[in-house]
C-alpha cells in the first residue's frame, strides 16, 4: 500500500470509527434504527470525506429526452453531444428513429437535434474548426444464430471485361452452377473493369485479371434445405451475350450462422455553434466501430469498422481532408480490430497500444507498436502483460502529454471470453527501447474502465465489470486516482452506478467528470433477465473542488498559435504552480484518442498569467483547448476555451 494511500484510508477509518462510537455511545437503538444505508450517505456527505474522496451525483433527464447514449463528445461551447443512433435498439432502427441530444451542464438544459443517419457505433474526433467529425455508423444489425432465417452471407463479383465496368441493380438473382440454388442481392454493387497484365520484359499480354465487386446475398426462401456447404459458382440471371460471360459470382458457405452488423460509409461535421449535422463526402469503406484519428498535417485517418456487408474492413484505411471534404485511400493497407486505439504521436506517427473493441481475428492486428502511416512500416512494442486480455482496455495519454507515457488500463478475453485482466501497463515511448512495465493494478479484472485525464495531472479510473458486458453482475462500483509522480492509485469514493459496455467518461470545463452509457447483457446474477440500458448521466466531483478556493482565470485572448503567448489574469497569479492546455474529449467504448493534457510554460506578474504554447504540431493539434491553472494546493481552475490555429 502506498502512504498516500494508506494515509487516505487511515483518515477515513478513523473519521468513520468516531463517528460510530459517538452514536453507539449515545444510543445504541437509535444507531440501528437510523440504517445502513441512511449512514452511507451521512458518511458520503460528510466535508472531510468528499474533501478526501470527491462526491458522484446523478443526473435524470426528463423522460422526453432520455436516450441509450452511446458516443458523447465535449462542445468547444461548454455543452455535450450526446449521440445515440438508433441506440443498440432494432426497433428504433427498424422505425429509424435516430437521437442525438447537445446538454447543457451548467444551466441544466438539454435539446433534441434531428439525427440525418443511424450514428449507432461510429467514430468521430475533434477538428480544428471546432466542428467534430462522424463517420460511419449501422447499416443493418446483426442477427444471432437462430434468429436467422434464410441462409445468407459474402458473394464475389467478377467481372473480366477489360472494356467497361457492370453495375447489377439490388435484387439481382445469382444461381449457382453445382447446387443450383438461387440467392438475391441485397444491394447494389458496382464491379470495375477488369484489369490487363503484361509482361514487364517484353509487353506481351499475358491475361486480364477480374475486377471484383462484393455483395451481401440471402437465399430466396427461409430454411436450412437453401444453405451451401461448400464454394460454387453462380450466373447472374438477366444478363446476356458478353456480360452473361464476363460476369459471375463465386462463393463460399452460404449458410444460416450469425450474421454481424453491417456498416456504412457516411460522414458528417456536427457544428457546435448552429447545433447541427452537416453531411460531406461518404467514406470510400463501409465502417461500423472505426476509429478516427488527427494525423501530422491536420487530415483525419478511418481505420477498421465492419463493412457493408459485415466483415472487418480489410486494412483499406482512408484519409479526411477538413479542407476540400473528401476522403481518399492511404497507398498500403493495414488491418486493426475494431476501434483500435490510435494517437498521434510528437514524430508524427502513430502510437497504437494494442486496445480494441472487439471485432476482428484474435491473430491480426493485436500487437501493439509503432506505426509509421507513410511508409507502412509497423514497429512493434514488447513487455505487454496479459497479451491476450487486450479487448474492453482503455488507454489514456498521461499528463504532460510532452513526456509521452501511456497507461493501459485492464481488458478482457476475445470475444464473449470471461477472463479480464487486473493489469495497468505504462509505457515511455521516449525512453530507448521502449518497452511496457505493470504499473498498479487493480482490485479485480476489468473490462470497460472509463479513464479521463484531470487538470491537476491524475487520471480517474472508474468503473466497468469483471465479465463480459457484465455478466452475472459483475459491474465494478469502484473508483481510482491515478497519480504518476508517484505510480500509484488511491481509491476514492464509490460510483452509484454501474457502467460497462458503450460507456464512456467525459472532462468538463468546470473540472468535473461526466459518465454515461452502459449497456449490461443481462438484469441479473443468474443472467436470466434482460439487461436494460443505462440512461442516467453520473457526474463525479474530485476531491481538488472541495477545498477552501479555487483559483480564478479570466481575459486573455480566445486564440493563441503555437509559439506565441497570451495573457490572462488571475487574483491568484502569484500561487499557480501548473498550466494544462487539455484537448476535448470525444469518447466511445472506451476509446478516447482525443484525450491529451499538455503542459504550457508561463510566467506570473502581479495579477497577470502569461502562457506559451509549445511548437510541435503533433503535441498540439490545431483546434480548441481548455486553458486550466492549477494552484499550489492542486486546485484547478474553471477552463478559459483557448483556439490554436
Amino acid at each position: 500500500m502506498n502512504d498516500r494511500a494508506g494515509h487516505r484510508r487511515a483518515r477515513r477509518l478513523a473519521i468513520g470509527t468516531a463517528v460510530v462510537l459517538a452514536l453507539a455511545g449515545m444510543n445504541g437503538p437509535w444507531l440501528y434504527r437510523f440504517g445502513t444505508e441512511q449512514y452511507h450517505q451521512y458518511k458520503i456527505n460528510r466535508p472531510e470525506y468528499k474533501a478526501d474522496n470527491g462526491k458522484w451525483e446523478i443526473v435524470e433527464f426528463p423522460e422526453e429526452y432520455r436516450q441509450n447514449t452511446i458516443h458523447a463528445a465535449l462542445l468547444h461551447t461548454g455543452k455535450v453531444l450526446l449521440v445515440a443512433g438508433s441506440g443498440n435498439n432494432q426497433d428504433n432502427f427498424d422505425a429509424k428513429k435516430f437521437d442525438t441530444r447537445i446538454w447543457d451542464p451548467v444551466k441544466g438544459t438539454i435539446k433534441k437535434v434531428p439525427t440525418p443517419s443511424d450514428l449507432f457505433c461510429t467514430g468521430h474526433t475533434q477538428l480544428a474548426n471546432g466542428n467534430l467529425l462522424i463517420a460511419g455508423g449501422t447499416k443493418r444489425y446483426e442477427k444471432l444464430k437462430g434468429d436467422v432465417t434464410k441462409a445468407g452471407g459474402l458473394m464475389i463479383v467478377h467481372n473480366e471485361n477489360p472494356d467497361k465496368p457492370i453495375t447489377l441493380p439490388a435484387g439481382t438473382r445469382f444461381t449457382g452452377k453445382e447446387n443450383g440454388k438461387t440467392f438475391v442481392s441485397k444491394d447494389p454493387v458496382l464491379v470495375p473493369r477488369a484489369k490487363k497484365v503484361f509482361d514487364k520484359a517484353t509487353g506481351k499480354f499475358l491475361r486480364n485479371d477480374p475486377g471484383l465487386g462484393r455483395i451481401y446475398v440471402e437465399a430466396q426462401k427461409k430454411g436450412a434445405k437453401y444453405e451451401t456447404g461448400t464454394q460454387d459458382n453462380y450466373t447472374v440471371q438477366g444478363l446476356t451475350g458478353a456480360d452473361a460471360r464476363n460476369t459471375y459470382g463465386i462463393a463460399q458457405k452460404l449458410a444460416l450462422d450469425k450474421k454481424d452488423f453491417q456498416g456504412i460509409r457516411d460522414a458528417y461535421e456536427f457544428d457546435p455553434v448552429a447545433e447541427k449535422y452537416i453531411k460531406v463526402d461518404p467514406m470510400k469503406e463501409a465502417r461500423w466501430y472505426p476509429t478516427l484519428t488527427t494525423l501530422s498535417d491536420g487530415k483525419i485517418l478511418s481505420v477498421s469498422g465492419l463493412d457493408d456487408i459485415g466483415q472487418l474492413v480489410p486494412g483499406k484505411n482512408e484519409i479526411f481532408d477538413p479542407k476540400t471534404k473528401t476522403w481518399t485511400y492511404t497507398s498500403k493497407v493495414r488491418q486493426f480490430p475494431t476501434y483500435p486505439a490510435l494517437f498521434l504521436m510528437q514524430n508524427g506517427k502513430i502510437f497504437y497500444s494494442g486496445s480494441n473493441a472487439g471485432y476482428g481475428p484474435d491473430n491480426v492486428g493485436r500487437e501493439p507498436g509503432v506505426w509509421d502511416v507513410d511508409t507502412n512500416k509497423f514497429t512493434k512494442l514488447p513487455g505487454l502483460s496479459d497479451p491476450k486480455l487486450m479487448e474492453t482496455s482503455g488507454t489514456v495519454l498521461l499528463a504532460p502529454a510532452q513526456d509521452e507515457k501511456y497507461m493501459v488500463i485492464g481488458g478482457g478475453g476475445v470475444g464473449e471470453s470471461r477472463l479480464s485482466s487486473k493489469k495497468t501497463r505504462i509505457i515511455d515511448l521516449k525512453a530507448a527501447g521502449p518497452r511496457f512495465v505493470d504499473g498498479p493494478s487493480l482490485e479485480k479484472g476489468t473490462r470497460y474502465a472509463q479513464a479521463s485525464v484531470l487538470p491537476d495531472d491524475t487520471v480517474l479510473v472508474s468503473g466497468g465489470s469483471e465479465d463480459y458486458r457484465g455478466r452475472g453482475d459483475s459491474n465494478i462500483l469502484q473508483a481510482r486516482l491515478y497519480h504518476p509522480d508517484t505510480n500509484t492509485f488511491a481509491r476514492v469514493a464509490d460510483p452509484l452506478v454501474g457502467r460497462n459496455y458503450h460507456s464512456g467518461s467525459i472532462l468538463l470545463p468546470d473540472g468535473r467528470v461526466m459518465f454515461f452509457g452502459s449497456d449490461s447483457l443481462f438484469g441479473d446474477k443468474a443472467n436470466t433477465k434482460p439487461g436494460k440500458f443505462e440512461q442516467r448521466i453520473e457526474i463525479y466531483t474530485p476531491p481538488y473542488l472541495y477545498r477552501d478556493a479555487r483559483p480564478e482565470l479570466s481575459g486573455g485572448p480566445q486564440t493563441i498559435a503555437r509559439g506565441k503567448s497570451g495573457t490572462f489574469t488571475s487574483q491568484h497569479a502569484s500561487t499557480i504552480k501548473k498550466v494544462r492546455l487539455i484537448r476535448p474529449s470525444a469518447s466511445t467504448h472506451v476509446t478516447d484518442v482525443d484525450q491529451r493534457s499538455i503542459a504550457l510554460d508561463f510566467k506570473t506578474s502581479g495579477d497577470k498569467i502569461t502562457v506559451t504554447v509549445p511548437t510541435n504540431k503533433n503535441l498540439v493539434q490545431s483546434g480548441w483547448y481548455m486553458l486550466f491553472v492549477d494552484d499550489d494546493q492542486g486546485t484547478p481552475s474553471e477552463a478559459q476555451w483557448v483556439k490554436v490555429p
